[in-house]
Protein backbone atom coordinates (compact mmCIF):
# COMPACT_ATOMS: atom_id res chain seq x y z
CA UNK A 1 0.00 0.00 0.00
CA UNK A 2 1.09 3.44 -0.30
CA UNK A 3 0.42 7.28 1.32
CA UNK A 4 -0.34 10.13 -0.60
CA UNK A 5 -1.18 13.47 1.29
CA UNK A 6 -5.00 14.08 1.10
CA UNK A 7 -7.42 17.33 2.58
CA UNK A 8 -9.91 15.21 3.99
CA UNK A 9 -12.46 12.73 3.10
CA UNK A 10 -16.29 12.48 3.44
CA UNK A 11 -17.60 9.52 4.07
CA UNK A 12 -21.05 9.74 2.22
CA UNK A 13 -21.55 11.93 0.10
CA UNK A 14 -24.83 12.57 -2.12
CA UNK A 15 -23.49 15.84 -4.40
CA UNK A 16 -19.87 14.47 -5.58
CA UNK A 17 -21.97 12.26 -8.16
CA UNK A 18 -23.90 9.44 -8.71
CA UNK A 19 -25.52 7.39 -5.61
CA UNK A 20 -24.02 7.60 -2.40
CA UNK A 21 -20.04 8.38 -2.60
CA UNK A 22 -16.88 7.94 -0.61
CA UNK A 23 -15.08 11.45 -1.49
CA UNK A 24 -11.17 11.96 -0.81
CA UNK A 25 -9.84 15.26 -1.16
CA UNK A 26 -6.38 14.74 -2.19
CA UNK A 27 -4.22 17.70 -1.04
CA UNK A 28 -1.73 20.08 -3.74
CA UNK A 29 -3.44 21.83 -6.65
CA UNK A 30 -1.66 23.23 -9.95
CA UNK A 31 -4.06 25.02 -11.17
CA UNK A 32 -5.37 27.50 -8.28
CA UNK A 33 -8.89 28.45 -10.00
CA UNK A 34 -10.15 31.59 -9.08
CA UNK A 35 -13.36 31.09 -7.23
CA UNK A 36 -12.63 27.52 -6.03
CA UNK A 37 -14.44 26.07 -3.45
CA UNK A 38 -11.41 24.17 -1.98
CA UNK A 39 -8.56 26.41 -1.68
CA UNK A 40 -7.53 24.91 0.71
CA UNK A 41 -6.16 21.86 -0.74
CA UNK A 42 -3.94 23.97 -3.16
CA UNK A 43 -0.87 23.28 -1.05
CA UNK A 44 0.75 20.82 -2.12
CA UNK A 45 3.00 20.69 1.71
CA UNK A 46 -0.90 20.89 3.27
CA UNK A 47 -3.19 18.42 4.36
CA UNK A 48 -2.11 14.72 6.53
CA UNK A 49 -0.18 11.98 4.88
CA UNK A 50 -2.55 9.02 5.02
CA UNK A 51 -1.93 5.18 3.79
CA UNK A 52 -4.02 3.80 0.86
CA UNK A 53 -5.66 0.89 3.14
CA UNK A 54 -6.57 3.30 5.60
CA UNK A 55 -8.77 5.11 2.85
CA UNK A 56 -9.81 1.60 1.64
CA UNK A 57 -10.61 0.00 5.07
CA UNK A 58 -13.19 3.37 5.40
CA UNK A 59 -14.87 2.75 2.04
CA UNK A 60 -15.09 -0.93 1.81
CA UNK A 61 -16.39 -0.23 5.64
CA UNK A 62 -19.98 0.91 4.39
CA UNK A 63 -21.89 -1.32 2.42
CA UNK A 64 -24.31 1.03 1.14
CA UNK A 65 -22.04 3.24 -1.18
CA UNK A 66 -22.06 3.12 -4.64
CA UNK A 67 -18.42 4.41 -5.24
CA UNK A 68 -15.42 6.52 -4.75
CA UNK A 69 -15.12 9.98 -5.74
CA UNK A 70 -11.49 11.62 -6.24
CA UNK A 71 -11.83 14.79 -5.75
CA UNK A 72 -8.89 18.07 -4.42
CA UNK A 73 -6.77 20.04 -4.68
CA UNK A 74 -6.10 17.75 -7.98
CA UNK A 75 -6.11 13.88 -7.42
CA UNK A 76 -3.87 13.47 -11.04
CA UNK A 77 -0.83 15.01 -9.09
CA UNK A 78 -1.23 11.70 -7.17
CA UNK A 79 -2.28 8.88 -9.53
CA UNK A 80 0.20 6.10 -8.29
CA UNK A 81 -1.96 5.60 -4.63
CA UNK A 82 -5.32 6.67 -6.57
CA UNK A 83 -5.34 3.73 -8.89
CA UNK A 84 -4.82 1.28 -6.17
CA UNK A 85 -7.86 2.77 -4.64
CA UNK A 86 -9.59 3.10 -8.25
CA UNK A 87 -8.70 -0.58 -8.45
CA UNK A 88 -9.63 -1.60 -4.98
CA UNK A 89 -13.24 -0.14 -5.59
CA UNK A 90 -13.64 -1.96 -8.86
CA UNK A 91 -13.08 -5.48 -6.95
CA UNK A 92 -15.54 -4.38 -4.60
CA UNK A 93 -18.03 -3.54 -7.16
CA UNK A 94 -18.02 0.32 -6.44
CA UNK A 95 -17.40 3.02 -9.52
CA UNK A 96 -14.98 5.61 -9.73
CA UNK A 97 -15.53 9.41 -10.60
CA UNK A 98 -12.76 11.91 -10.24
CA UNK A 99 -12.71 15.57 -10.62
CA UNK A 100 -9.78 17.17 -12.30
CA UNK A 101 -8.59 20.56 -13.52
CA UNK A 102 -7.09 19.13 -16.58
CA UNK A 103 -8.82 18.11 -19.76
CA UNK A 104 -9.93 14.85 -20.66
CA UNK A 105 -7.51 15.13 -23.88
CA UNK A 106 -4.64 16.08 -21.38
CA UNK A 107 -4.85 13.41 -18.91
CA UNK A 108 -4.84 10.85 -21.90
CA UNK A 109 -2.45 12.08 -23.50
CA UNK A 110 0.11 12.14 -20.98
CA UNK A 111 3.38 11.01 -20.50
CA UNK A 112 2.84 10.09 -17.16
CA UNK A 113 2.01 6.45 -16.79
CA UNK A 114 0.22 6.23 -14.05
CA UNK A 115 -1.56 9.26 -14.51
CA UNK A 116 -2.85 7.16 -17.96
CA UNK A 117 -3.80 4.48 -15.95
CA UNK A 118 -5.82 6.55 -13.61
CA UNK A 119 -7.36 8.03 -16.13
CA UNK A 120 -8.61 3.87 -17.05
CA UNK A 121 -10.09 3.27 -14.16
CA UNK A 122 -12.29 5.96 -13.73
CA UNK A 123 -16.09 5.94 -14.64
CA UNK A 124 -16.99 9.18 -14.83
CA UNK A 125 -14.40 12.50 -15.39
CA UNK A 126 -15.32 16.03 -14.64
CA UNK A 127 -12.54 17.70 -16.53
CA UNK A 128 -11.50 21.54 -16.78
CA UNK A 129 -10.61 24.05 -14.51
CA UNK A 130 -12.84 25.75 -12.27
CA UNK A 131 -14.14 29.02 -14.47
CA UNK A 132 -15.81 31.53 -12.11
CA UNK A 133 -16.99 33.74 -14.70
CA UNK A 134 -18.77 30.51 -16.46
CA UNK A 135 -20.24 29.51 -13.05
CA UNK A 136 -23.60 27.80 -13.24
CA UNK A 137 -25.48 26.22 -10.38
CA UNK A 138 -27.93 24.28 -12.44
CA UNK A 139 -25.10 21.59 -14.06
CA UNK A 140 -25.39 18.48 -12.37
CA UNK A 141 -22.02 17.71 -10.46
CA UNK A 142 -20.78 20.75 -11.95
CA UNK A 143 -19.49 24.45 -10.97
CA UNK A 144 -18.79 25.48 -14.30
CA UNK A 145 -19.97 25.19 -17.98
CA UNK A 146 -17.13 24.98 -19.52
CA UNK A 147 -16.35 21.54 -17.61
CA UNK A 148 -17.65 18.05 -18.83
CA UNK A 149 -19.51 15.10 -17.19
CA UNK A 150 -17.73 11.97 -18.99
CA UNK A 151 -18.38 8.96 -20.00
CA UNK A 152 -14.57 7.56 -19.59
CA UNK A 153 -14.90 4.27 -20.62
CA UNK A 154 -16.76 4.88 -23.32
CA UNK A 155 -14.58 7.93 -24.40
CA UNK A 156 -11.24 6.08 -24.66
CA UNK A 157 -13.40 3.07 -26.69
CA UNK A 158 -14.50 5.51 -28.83
CA UNK A 159 -11.56 7.38 -29.25
CA UNK A 160 -13.60 10.77 -28.88
CA UNK A 161 -15.19 12.51 -25.55
CA UNK A 162 -18.51 10.96 -24.82
CA UNK A 163 -20.26 13.13 -22.12
CA UNK A 164 -23.07 11.71 -19.66
CA UNK A 165 -26.40 12.13 -19.46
Amino acid sequence: MSSLRIAGTIGESIVDGPGIRFVIFTQGCPHHCEGCHNPQTHDFAGGTETQTEVLLEQMEGNPLLSGVTLSGGEPFCQPKPLLEIAKAAHAAGKNVMAYSGYTFEQLKDSEDDDVRALLEQCDILVDGPFVLALRDLTLRFRGSSNQRLIDVPKSLEQGEVVLKE
